[in-house]
């Protein structure tokens, strides 16, 4: 119960295992990014402890994924028995257990050239075998059976985001970073959207606005009475309306779009304040960086 008399809410917990090479790092990733505390291939002491003590082990997160796997010593004796043990008070716990075909599982291991964990010394084959033997019951036991088979890592990505959105987990909230900058330094790096506003009139070219920059009011005002400008951001306003639910619907963990203008200090940064602004107020999360203003 809670200090204020109510149950208190369960810890959303993914336990993720399956065979090697199916995926599972990958899922973990995606959970990452989701809002999980994630933590990969702990001794099983050590997860117990985790799992008596979450909220002073994991910073009071209330959403927990755990990748274990036959890396770690016991655990197809042992692993069962945690399961059983977890307070189903305390978490809502969903086992997702990874697989995929033979074939497709050698031939990965091949691609990478690392040896199977049962089997160093043997074909990866051999160990693909005893590990399937090893990890039928547990198989048997999961929420949730993903084959990975035919999926690119979008599609793990995917099928992640939908099944844990159906299990009650929250939606998924798409970071968006606006960022200005001036040409002349170059387009900032992994930009998803790029746009070029140096169609606009120059304040630079302006008495008394070279020195100042987009931040301040007399450049601002000086672009708003441009017809453009006002023009400008309404149109934008529109496209990223359209656009950024469709990339959130992509599952994106966050969206880059650039402004430029020749030296990054006034129509760039002036452009960059109102959208981010605009999309704040239209619900996304925003980060805001003038990459060039002080240069």
């Amino acid at each position: 119960m809670s200090a204020t008399g109510a149950p208190a809410r369960r810890i959303r917990l993914a336990l993720i295992t399956g065979l090697s090479g199916s995926g599972r790092s990958s899922v973990a990733k995606c959970l990452e990014d989701l809002g999980y505390y994630c933590v990969d291939n702990l001794p099983l002491p050590l997860l117990r402890d985790l799992l008596t003590r979450p909220d002073e082990l994991c910073e009071g997160r209330d959403r927990i994924a755990v990748v274990a796997d036959v890396r770690t010593p016991g655990f197809e004796r042992e692993f069962p028995s945690v399961l059983a043990g977890i307070d189903t008070e305390r978490f809502d716990p969903t086992l997702v257990f990874l697989e995929a075909s033979d074939e497709v599982l050698i031939r990965r291991f091949s691609e990478t050239r690392r040896p199977h964990p049962l089997a160093p010394d043997a074909p990866p084959s051999e160990g693909i075998r005893r590990e399937r033997q090893l990890l039928e019951n547990l198989r048997s036991r999961a929420d949730l059976v993903l084959d990975t088979s035919e999926w690119s890592i979008h599609e793990i990505r995917s099928v992640i985001h939908r099944e844990f959105a159906e299990l009650g987990g929250e939606g998924h909230q798409m970071l968006v970073s606006v960022i200005s900058f001036g040409f002349k330094y170059g387009i900032p790096y992994g930009s998803d959207l790029l746009f070029d506003v140096r169609f606009l009139p120059n304040p630079h070219f302006v008495e008394g606005l070279r020195e100042r920059t987009g931040l301040e009011a007399p450049v601002q005002d000086f672009l708003d009475r441009q017809a453009d400008f006002p023009d400008l951001l309404d149109r934008l306003g529109d496209l990223l309306g359209y656009l950024l639910p469709r990339y959130q619907r992509e599952n994106r963990s966050y969206l880059s779009i650039a402004v430029g203008c020749t030296g990054g200090r006034h129509r760039s940064v002036a452009v960059a304040e109102r959208l981010a602004g605009t999309l704040a107020e239209a619900g996304w999360s925003v980060r805001l960086l003038h990459r060039d203003v002080e240069r």
